[in-house]
C-alpha cells in the first residue's frame, strides 16, 4: 500500500489549520501543521512533504518568501491558499513557481482536489520489474547530449564518467519531454502540458525556473546554452549534436 501523500499547511490561523488538518486527515492525506517561517522549516527537517499549503500573510516571514526558499530548494508541490483578491500576490506566487492559487474563503472538497492534481504531477512513474529490457530498449533509453547521459529507464542524468548528477522529478521529466522531441520548439504551454498536464498562466514561471537549473547542470556555459536553447517568443528547443 502507497504511503499516503504528505502535506504541510502553514498558516498562523488556528482555524484554518485545524479545519485542513480535520478535513485532509479524514481522506488519508497525513498532515503537518506550522504558523510561520521558522516552524515550516523545522517541520521540513522532519518529514519533506509532497504539497505545502501557504498563507501569504504570515508573521514574520511572509509566505512570499517561504515559497521562494520551497522553488529553490524542494521538488514539491506549493499551493497558495490567501485571502481574496489579492491578484498582485497572486501573479508573484506563480512567478515564484507556486503551482496553484486558492483563495479565502475556500471550499475544502475543492482544495483537496487541487491538491490531488499537484500531488499527482510530482509523482515519479514506478518502473516495473515483471520484464528486463532488451538490449535494444536499453539501447533506445538513453540520450546522449554534450557530456551527459540520460537514462530514461532509470531516471538517471549521466555525467561523461558515468557519476550520476542529482535531478529532481519534475527537472528530469521536462528534460525528458524535450529530449524526446529534438531541434522542436516547444512553447511553454506544450511543456507544461506535456510534463505536468496544465495549462501555461502567463504569470507562471515554473518551466524557466527549472530550465535555469537544468542548463547549470548541463551545459558547459549556462549563460551561452547550446542543448536547451532560448526560442525567442516561442519557448525553448532541445538542441543534441552529440556523435
Amino acid at each position: 500500500m502507497p504511503d499516503p501523500i504528505h502535506v504541510l499547511v502553514v498558516d498562523d490561523d488556528p482555524d484554518v489549520r485545524e479545519l485542513l488538518n480535520d478535513y485532509l486527515s479524514e481522506h488519508g492525506y497525513s498532515v503537518a501543521q506550522a504558523v510561520d517561517g521558522k516552524t515550516a522549516r523545522q517541520q521540513l527537517e522532519k518529514q519533506v512533504p509532497n504539497v505545502v499549503l501557504l498563507d501569504i500573510g504570515l508573521p514574520g516571514e511572509d509566505g512570499l518568501s517561504i515559497a521562494r526558499y520551497l522553488r529553490e530548494h524542494y521538488d514539491i508541490g506549493i499551493i497558495i491558499v490567501s485571502g481574496a483578491g489579492e491578484t498582485v500576490d497572486r501573479i508573484i506566487g506563480l512567478e515564484i513557481g507556486a503551482d496553484d492559487y486558492v483563495s479565502k474563503p475556500f471550499d475544502p472538497r475543492e482544495l483537496r482536489a487541487r491538491l490531488k492534481n499537484v500531488a499527482r504531477r510530482y509523482q515519479r512513474p514506478v518502473a516495473t520489474e515483471t520484464t528486463s529490457p532488451t538490449v535494444k530498449q536499453e539501447q533506445n533509453s538513453k540520450v546522449k547530449f554534450g557530456p551527459c547521459t540520460l537514462n530514461l529507464l532509470s531516471y538517471q542524468l549521466l555525467d561523461r564518467d558515468g557519476a550520476e548528477i542529482p535531478i529532481t522529478n519534475m527537472e528530469f521529466d521536462l528534460l525528458k519531454v524535450l529530449a524526446e522531441r529534438p531541434n522542436r520548439p516547444l512553447t511553454r504551454d506544450q511543456l507544461l502540458n506535456l510534463t505536468q498536464n496544465r495549462d501555461w498562466d502567463p504569470y507562471d514561471r515554473s518551466i524557466d525556473i527549472r530550465i535555469t537549473r537544468l542548463r547549470k547542470k548541463i551545459e558547459p556555459d549556462p549563460e551561452k546554452p547550446q542543448v536547451i536553447k532560448t526560442v525567442r517568443g516561442i519557448g525553448y528547443m532541445f538542441v543534441n549534436n552529440a556523435r
